[in-house]
């Protein structure tokens, strides 16, 4: 590998291993084998989401023309669970739909604004009501 892509790695490593998320148990991050190139990393789902509580995996393959190509990883399938049983709930309105979701939906179509532009504008604004009302005012 590149001088210059193991001491950026070496360099961005440590700074992960020195940021808040990690202190927190937020984030997890190994080196495979003690390579540089394969890392294994744990992400804790973010509180407030459908996703808290959850502890979710990530393989990472750094190639040898980092920083110039992008790093590729493989996510924990329970995290593609997870976000397709969100998908089936709230945005195709299947029938077991999460309750809190659905209300912010509904009140937010009581007040006249479109399904359609509430569903993305609560989902772009990590549902909460106040932003998502507020970027629909604005369009």
């Amino acid at each position: 590998m590149a001088n210059i892509a193991v001491q950026r790695i070496k360099r961005e490593f440590k700074e992960v291993l020195k940021s808040e998320e990690t202190s927190k148990n937020q984030i997890k991050v190994d080196l495979v084998d003690e390579n540089f190139t394969e890392l294994r990393g744990e992400i804790a789902g973010p509180p407030d989401t459908p996703y808290e509580g959850g502890r979710y995996q990530l393989e990472i393959k750094i190639p040898e023309t980092y920083p110039f190509n992008p790093p590729k990883y493989k996510q924990n399938p329970e995290m593609f669970k997870q976000t397709a049983r969100l998908w089936a709930n709230v945005y195709a309105g299947a029938p077991v739909s999460s309750p809190e979701y659905t209300k912010k939906i509904e009140n937010l179509c009581a007040m006249g604004f479109d399904r359609n532009a509430v569903i993305v504008a609560l989902s772009s604004k990590s549902w909460d009501v106040e932003t998502a009302t507020e970027l629909l005012l604005s369009n």
